[in-house]
């Protein structure tokens, strides 16, 4: 089975509250294992994410764990950047052994051809933000941001991961928006399934001959992506968990 998940966005919210979205994340990962060729993760799976040297955001330390735990099963991890977890550098790469992808992916599962990416910058009106993206992924930026220290830089992009996420949620997308336009084009290249998040909207939609699917939030019905090499469904987090309630 390939799973898909996205816009996880741990991190956001009080410690209290986002330890429950984080226990159904743990929770869902160890169900998932039992029979997961591949996780992609396509992208904000942190609210924000930026390491130094030596330190990391100590809040995430249980989902990195679990994390190495299922690349450990030798389980293949497909962990694309998305618009808040853009400061990654070398910790997951030489401490877990997964990859940061930081553009979008062509990948074949089961001989359909596939198309990932966050989804950030698709839109008609991300022309200001594909500006921002350039600067804020800038090496020299990213190494300028690292001389604060560590307790003032995190909190910081915390702040402004949050500012942005609120920006995104009441962002008006019209009836046609750019990310459905760009899945269409790319189904017309030849793609059988083209699966982004960023939107925080769940869609399943035939276009064509392919699929164009978004993957939603975690933050008001949660789900993940499955594809058995035949069909591509949207499970319900809860339902999913509720089906695996250990007797």
């Amino acid at each position: 089975m390939i799973y898909f998940i996205s816009d996880v966005h741990l991190g956001f919210e009080e410690r209290t509250l986002d330890k429950r979205r984080e226990d159904l994340l743990l929770r869902t990962l160890e169900i998932i294992c039992s029979d997961c060729k591949t996780l992609v993760i396509l992208g904000d799976l942190f609210d924000f994410w930026f390491e130094y040297k030596t330190v990391i955001p100590k809040t995430f330390y249980r989902t990195i764990a679990k994390l190495y735990e299922i690349k450990q099963k030798g389980i293949e991890i497909l962990y694309l950047m998305g618009n808040h977890d853009f400061g990654h550098k070398n910790f997951f790469s030489e401490e877990l052994g997964i990859e940061i992808i930081r553009d979008d992916l062509v990948r074949e599962f089961h001989r359909k051809k596939f198309y990932l990416s966050h989804g950030d910058g698709k839109s008609f009106y991300d022309s200001i933000y594909n500006f921002l993206k350039k600067i804020l992924r800038n090496p020299i930026s990213l190494y300028l941001y690292s001389k604060l220290h560590p307790d003032f830089g995190i909190k910081l992009a915390s702040g402004s991961s949050k500012e942005s996420r609120k920006h995104t949620s009441k962002k008006h997308f019209g009836e046609i928006e750019g990310m459905e336009h760009f899945a269409q084009e790319k189904i017309l290249e030849g793609c059988d399934y083209v699966v982004m998040g960023h939107r925080h909207k769940l869609i399943l939609k035939k276009i064509g001959n392919g699929y164009y699917v978004n993957l939603g939030d975690w933050f008001h019905d949660p789900h993940i992506g499955k594809f058995d090499g035949e069909k591509f469904e949207l499970l319900k987090v809860m339902e999913l968990i509720n089906e695996n309630v250990n007797p």
